[in-house]
């Protein structure tokens, strides 16, 4: 099975919270051999990381451990390159779906799906409005 992760469930690969055993358990249930992610994903990982230690729930040396684990692990993933065509794909669904709440680096996210619609079977997102928007476009999500 070939995946997209945005960075709200990538997180939880590297962080125990909320929907964390889920997404273990789809790794245990399925022969997943692709792992495809934006390019974003490299910068919202860390800034999630520092705001979990600006609010306390890690500490500075958690945080860097977090960090370290995801970057030796991106020989793992799949990264789309952030391109011209992923922004301008981007700028046209923040068009159709902002007054629906899209912001700008969901607009990536969304953007990087379509872009690669044809590799991947399921897209995987922790955020509602993103998922609602991915089935829209006629993506498959996890239900």
């Amino acid at each position: 099975m070939k995946i997209f992760l945005d960075t709200s469930s990538l997180f939880k690969l590297y962080h125990q919270e909320k929907g964390t055993q889920e997404l273990e358990r789809l790794f245990e249930l399925h022969k997943i051999t692709h792992v495809y992610l934006s390019e974003l994903s490299k910068i919202e990982f860390s800034s999630t990381i520092w705001k979990k230690v600006r609010t306390r729930e890690l500490t500075f040396e958690q945080a860097k451990i977090s960090i370290s684990l995801f970057e030796n692990d991106f020989e793992r993933y799949n990264f789309i390159t952030l391109n011209t065509i992923v922004i301008e794909k981007a700028k046209k669904l923040l068009s159709k779906y902002g007054s629906e709440g899209l912001r700008s680096l969901d607009s990536i996210q969304l953007s990087t799906c379509v872009l690669i619609a044809g590799k991947v079977d399921i897209f995987i997102t922790s955020d509602n409005l993103l998922k609602e928007i991915l089935q829209k476009e006629g993506l498959k999500t996890d239900e």
